[in-house]
Order: structure tokens, then C-alpha cells, then sequence
């Protein structure tokens, strides 16, 4: 668990990552830019997230080593037993960084910031299947922590879900990565019938609403074939198409998620883009999700 005071909340806001660490504060567990931006409070516009993933020197100032601006940037080195390839264990972020020290100074408070977003963007909305590894290609990103609000990290955290749903439809894939608690939420928010019982309140961001729920790993195998014939028997009437307009919804929705701007990129057939991934928003095809009437669809 990484605790943070007020600056470290600060930085986090202006990162643009502010609603998903006040999120992550409460449900450290681990599909349109619309459900991105409600669900986690994730900004949408704003310039995509990409760069390089190998040869880090020659895009660092003076050539330097990665691990050599890693120790610059965090103030630590970590050995070779906590690293692999170009990712860090988990477990070095959490002993190092677990708790900022009272009466730090903003050097240090900047480092422990760029520690806490790296494993927030590593495990929470980028995460692979590891689960337990940061890529250090969050460095040029906390490098700049004052631009980190200009990046759409909604768009990215939504190709990479696209593309882990994709990859895990593959038979021979047993786990699936991504932003989970997006997937998770989107499901119970749509689906009441597979919505856990007594979770009824809700506030901001939207996916807090299932912050305690933690279902038990015993009977696995039953229940897969019980939420199977679910599925099955679903009938249309079962799916929420526009969770979000109710009143009692709209009332707790951050005023900045309702701006124009915002509106009109959710109804944009655009690409999501995230480093080396690439997957279309094809809007068109969900007209009924913000009040359209579907029409034939053509092939996407």
C-alpha cells in the first residue's frame, strides 16, 4: 500500500490520474472512452500515449543510461535480482516507496509521486499478466509530471483492454490482463442481473461503487458454468443500455465529464492508440448506448 500526502495528491491531479488514485486508495484489486471517463475518471482528449520501448539512450538527454536517469529520476538503483529486461519488480516500488516520510522535502516527495504513478500505471491500467512488474517506459512520462495531464490515458487504458479481451479469445491464453476493475464495473453498471447484492450507493469515480466487493475463489468451477448458462439465457431486456443518464447518476458525475469537449470525442469513430497498440473506437456500431436508433450495420 503506497500513502501519500497532500502534494503527492497534488501531482497526482495535475497528472490527470487524480480520480483513479482516489479509486486505487480504496480497491487495490485487481468499453467506449464514454465508460472510461465515468467508470474510472480518466480524461479522454488530450495527446496519445506512446514513445519508444527499446534503446532508451538515445532519446534521453546526453545518452545516458536508462537505469542511469531510473536513478536520477527515483533516487535508487535497483539490482538485477529486481529487474527483468526493461521492467522492475513491484516489489522494489512497494519496500522503497511504501510510505513518503513526514517533512520531505519536494525532491523527495517528487520521487516518491513518479514511484506511485509508475505503479499505478503499471498495475492498475496497463498491467500485464505478471501482475507484479513495472515498465520502465513510464520514465519519460514522470520525467515531466507537469504534462501528464495533456495525455488522453483513457483512450490508451481502452486500447490495451481492447487488445488483452483479443489476445485471451485465443484458446490456449488462461489470463487475461488489462484494466480489470474497468471491466469488472462496466459489466455490474449494464448487467444487473450480474450485479453482486447490496452495493446500491455509489459516487466518484463510478466503478467506486463495487470498492468492497470481493468474491470468493472456492467453487470455482461451478460457478463458471453457472454465470455460462446465464449468459446463454440473457434476454435483451436484461442490458442497460444508457446507465448513465439517470438523475441520481448524473448528480455525483465530475462536472468536467459533462463538458462539450468531452461529448463529442465519445461519439468519435477514432483510433486508440497506446505505444504499439492500435484498436478502433467504432462508436458507429453502439449507436443505442447514447440514445440512437441502430441502424444495418457495415463491416467495421
Amino acid at each position: 500500500m503506497f500513502v501519500i500526502g497532500y502534494e503527492a495528491g497534488s501531482n497526482n491531479a495535475m497528472a490527470g490520474l487524480y480520480h483513479l488514485a482516489r479509486l486505487n486508495d480504496r480497491w487495490f484489486r485487481l468499453d467506449e472512452a464514454l465508460d472510461v471517463a465515468y467508470q474510472l475518471g480518466l480524461p479522454v482528449d488530450g495527446r496519445y500515449v506512446s514513445g519508444c520501448l527499446l534503446e532508451f539512450q538515445i532519446y534521453i538527454q546526453g545518452g545516458r543510461s536508462a537505469w542511469v536517469w531510473f536513478q536520477e529520476l527515483l533516487g535508487v538503483t535497483p539490482p538485477p535480482s529486481q529487474v527483468q529486461k526493461y521492467a522492475v519488480n513491484c516489489s522494489l516500488f512497494q519496500e522503497t516507496f511504501g510510505e513518503c516520510p513526514d517533512g520531505a522535502d519536494d525532491e523527495t516527495v517528487r520521487r516518491y509521486v513518479r514511484a506511485y504513478i509508475m505503479m499505478l500505471l503499471g498495475t492498475q491500467l496497463f498491467a500485464d499478466k505478471s501482475g507484479n512488474r513495472v515498465h520502465i517506459r513510464w520514465l519519460p512520462y514522470v520525467a515531466r509530471l507537469e504534462e501528464m495531464g495533456t495525455y488522453s490515458w483513457g483512450s490508451a487504458a481502452l486500447a490495451w483492454l481492447y487488445r488483452c479481451m483479443c489476445r485471451v479469445a485465443n484458446r490456449h491464453v488462461v489470463k487475461l490482463a488489462g484494466p480489470l476493475q474497468l471491466l469488472q464495473s462496466w459489466i455490474f453498471w449494464r448487467f444487473p442481473l450480474f450485479r453482486p447484492a447490496g452495493y446500491e450507493t455509489f459516487s466518484w469515480p463510478l466503478a467506486s461503487r463495487w470498492s468492497g466487493y470481493n468474491p470468493s475463489g472456492s467453487e470455482k468451477g461451478p460457478r463458471v458454468q453457472m454465470w455460462r448458462l446465464r449468459i446463454d439465457r440473457l434476454q435483451d431486456r436484461e442490458f442497460i443500455w444508457m446507465p448513465y443518464s439517470s438523475p441520481d447518476v448524473l448528480q455525483v458525475v465530475h462536472p468536467e465529464a459533462l463538458e462539450h469537449r468531452h461529448m463529442a470525442l465519445w461519439r468519435s469513430v477514432t483510433s486508440l492508440i497506446y505505444f504499439a497498440v492500435i484498436e478502433w473506437h467504432q462508436i458507429d456500431r453502439v449507436l443505442p448506448q447514447f440514445g440512437g436508433v441502430q441502424p444495418v450495420r457495415v463491416p467495421p
